[in-house]
């Protein structure tokens, strides 16, 4: 890891060094005073750096070196599913015939795209069982709120909107979904889980009834636990009359494995950009796909792809149920493309194995693990598992502390302090694209951790060591961000 300063750039350089230069224009052009309105232009010019292009290169990929990412080390990020992406999908989606072209183009000349999105909404709709697909949102939480709004939609064309009001979500739920809830108009009612991390079933028949629109679920859940239930759940409530949504956070655990349209879902959203294969974080780029049983495809967003009957394909406008657009134009493209390659290049048995190995990696390190830190729910787990820091607590040392301790040791934390129904969580996902060898690395890094806890708590109490930053003040920096350099 490297860990010395890199100084910032208006600190470096020197009085009149400069980088390229080209050659200066000769066609007459208009003067700035013109061009730009008096009261925007400045009274002198900005204080800005001198450098040389050798130094603005090795600045900014200096810079770029203390970032830890995917392609960098281990990123045992739990519900995110932070897994390698093959570099082919990132080929596929940079040739000319998918980069070079513009939402504004006939449907004739775009033929190719429009067939990809066709296919691969086909793909979907195989994948999670169900029957029709809608490429349009650009993100999982837009996703949930497109799938409610198509919910929503239904319950409205069958004259029961004003009634049906509330949406159900376990207490173990993303933080997305309650939120996407409210924010589509409904009342959220939370139900607590089990003892063995399900959903509580006499807790759910309690809280079902005339108002119910529909409930939230991800199976396997955030807690990395399939509920053997889910049948059960899913009979509850449409004989309350409600639709069952599936929060697809959770995809990587049971591809060619189970569908969520078997379980009883009537909505799914995919995030293809952690299922499905594109490098994400730092707020995208994404895709959250929604896919829903036939009795709602009239209501999903405009336009939806469709294939003619002379096997040339369209947008389709013409769908006056439709809750309308919720995005842009036709969605993220060029994660569209990277999830396509993705499933083409490993098709139906490879999809398995991705499950299979995910799962798997989670089972051994979870058993590896498990005599270091609290289990809460102590059962196989799918593709991810949630530990619980009280042990170390009692020594004074918490899990943020753990966390940070893990950098020196040039490994991205996990999620901590979620699903808020763990005290002290530590929520690990290794997925399927690690080595034995690096979950290996990663059990000897936290079990060091933990006798660090026994022997010397103030070694994890103060850590980070050796990064480029110190440990921050987290409430500030979230809440009073400064990203502005200002001279001295």
């Amino acid at each position: 890891m490297i860990t010395r300063e890199v100084p910032l750039i208006f600190t470096a350089g020197a009085p009149g060094r400069t980088g390229y230069m080209p050659p200066a224009s000769d066609v007459q052009e208009e003067s700035v005073d013109t061009l730009i309105p008096a009261a925007y232009l400045r009274d002198e010019a900005p204080p800005l750096p001198e450098l040389s292009e050798l130094e603005v290169v090795r600045h900014f990929i200096n810079l770029s070196r203390l970032n830890h990412a995917v392609d960098v080390g281990f990123y045992p990020l739990g519900s995110c599913t932070m897994k390698y992406n093959p570099k082919v999908n990132e080929a596929a989606a940079a040739l000319p015939g998918f980069a070079r072209i513009h939402p504004y183009q006939p449907e004739e000349s775009v033929q190719g795209a429009l067939a990809m999105m066709w296919h691969l909404g086909r793909y979907l709709c195989e994948i999670s069982g169900l029957h029709a697909a809608s490429l349009q949102p650009a993100a999982g939480a837009q996703g949930e709120l497109a799938g409610l709004m198509v919910i929503k939609a239904y319950h409205e064309a069958q004259g029961a909107g004003q009634q049906r009001r509330e949406v159900i979500v376990p207490d173990s739920a993303h933080g997305t979904n309650p939120a996407s809830a409210a924010m589509c108009g409904y009342k959220v009612i939370t139900v607590p889980s089990d003892s063995q991390g399900g959903m509580d079933l006499e807790a759910l028949q309690a809280a079902v009834g005339p108002a119910t629109a529909g409930l939230m679920l991800t199976n396997p859940n955030t807690l990395g636990l399939f509920d053997a239930n889910i049948v059960e759940i899913a009979r509850i409530v449409h004989e309350a009359g409600g639709l069952l949504y599936y929060d697809g956070a959770n995809a990587n655990a049971i591809l060619g494995i189970s569908r969520p349209g078997e379980m009883g879902f009537d909505v799914v959203h995919f995030n293809l950009h952690k299922t499905f294969s594109t490098p994400h974080g730092g707020g995208g780029p994404g895709a959250g796909p929604i896919v829903v049983c036939k009795e709602l495809e009239p209501f999903l967003p405009v336009p939806v792809v469709v294939k003619k009957a002379d096997d040339t394909y369209a947008l389709d406008y013409d769908r006056p149920q439709s809750v309308g657009r919720v995005r842009s134009f036709y969605g993220n493209f060029g994660v569209l493309v990277r999830a396509y390659t993705y499933i083409r290049r490993l098709g139906p048995d490879g999809l398995k194995q991705v499950s299979e190995t995910a799962v798997l990696h989670a089972n051994y390190l979870l058993s590896k693990l498990k005599p270091y830190f609290d289990l809460p729910y102590d059962r196989v787990c799918m593709h991810e598992f949630v530990l619980s820091g009280k042990r170390q607590k009692a020594k004074g040392v918490r899990t943020l502390d753990i966390a940070k301790r893990m950098l020196d040791f040039g490994i991205h934390a996990p999620t901590v302090y979620f699903p808020l129904i763990v005290d002290e969580a530590l929520m690990i996902e290794p997925t399927e694209t690690e080595t034995l060898e690096t979950l290996d690395a990663f059990v000897e890094v936290m079990t060091t951790i933990a006798r660090e806890v026994e022997e010397n708590p103030e070694v994890v109490k103060e850590a980070p060591h050796h990064t480029p930053v110190g440990r921050l003040d987290e409430t500030r920096a979230a809440r009073q961000p400064n990203l502005r350099w200002r001279p001295s």
